[in-house]
């Protein structure tokens, strides 16, 4: 009897924290006109892929070479993922390769996650992924790696992703509604390119004596091949030497 307790008050402790998260982002206006201008949008979406915005889980996926930023869903109960909408990234800086230091004007590379949301953000609405990553910590400069990348509105960046204002406004929501379903990371895949066989082809040919973008992007290929063979997150596993074992 004592166990059932137990799970019952977790149950209602994880449900009241969910409730909570989407309530407390509404009491911010730029949210609240959010739902309003994007709302209906979002359930669209969700609707014609046979998806319950209460069911809501996404994975983030973006590809610096094309400008784009892919955001796929899928119900709790599923265990693939449908793309959902692909959205343009409307200014870039740097060049392939990830970020090492601070200052670089790099966009990262490699396995992140959203680890906050911003709804009063300088750049309209901003959600922050969690660079510097265990990788990103051994291999990049001590000390001087830098932080605070984001995905964001106003098409403005030093090393983060911006789309549109209208644009961060409906991933946002997307965003809110599978964390206030309790999802606690949405994953982020920063990608130089689309690592098909001849991209990756062609990054091998062209930089063929940087083994460390290299190294990187071989780890990056295996999980794509693999999300792209089953609609399904693969394991990533971060190694002591700054590479990644994919499963």
């Amino acid at each position: 009897m004592k166990k059932v307790v137990v799970v019952l008050a977790c149950l209602i402790l994880m449900s009241f924290v969910s409730d909570g998260f989407k309530a407390e982002q509404k009491r911010y206006p730029r949210v609240r006109k959010a739902y309003e201008e994007k709302g209906a949008s979002v359930n669209q979406i969700l609707e014609a892929t046979s998806i319950k915005v209460d069911e809501l889980e996404i994975y983030i996926r973006v590809f610096k070479h094309s400008k784009e930023l892919e955001l796929w869903g899928k119900a709790k109960k599923d265990s693939t993922f449908k793309i959902l909408k692909i959205y343009d990234i409307c200014k870039t800086c740097g060049l392939l390769g990830p970020k090492r230091q601070q200052g670089d004007m790099q966009i990262p590379e490699g396995f992140y996650h959203i680890d906050a949301f911003n709804p009063a953000s300088n750049f309209h609405l901003s959600m922050r992924v969690n660079y510097p990553n265990k990788s990103d910590r051994i291999l990049g400069v001590k000390g001087k790696l830098g932080g605070n990348i984001c995905i964001h509105g106003a098409c403005v960046t030093i090393g983060c992703m911006p789309i549109t204002d209208a644009q961060i406004q409906e991933l946002y929501l997307f965003c809110i509604e599978a964390k206030n379903n309790g999802q606690v990371k949405i994953p982020v895949s920063i990608f130089p390119a689309r690592l098909g066989d001849n991209n990756m082809n062609v990054l091998k040919d062209k930089y063929a004596s940087d083994k460390s973008k290299l190294d990187l992007w071989e780890d990056l290929k295996q999980a794509y091949d693999k999300f792209n063979e089953s609609k399904k997150l693969p394991s990533i596993q971060f190694l002591v030497n700054g590479r990644h074992m994919v499963l």
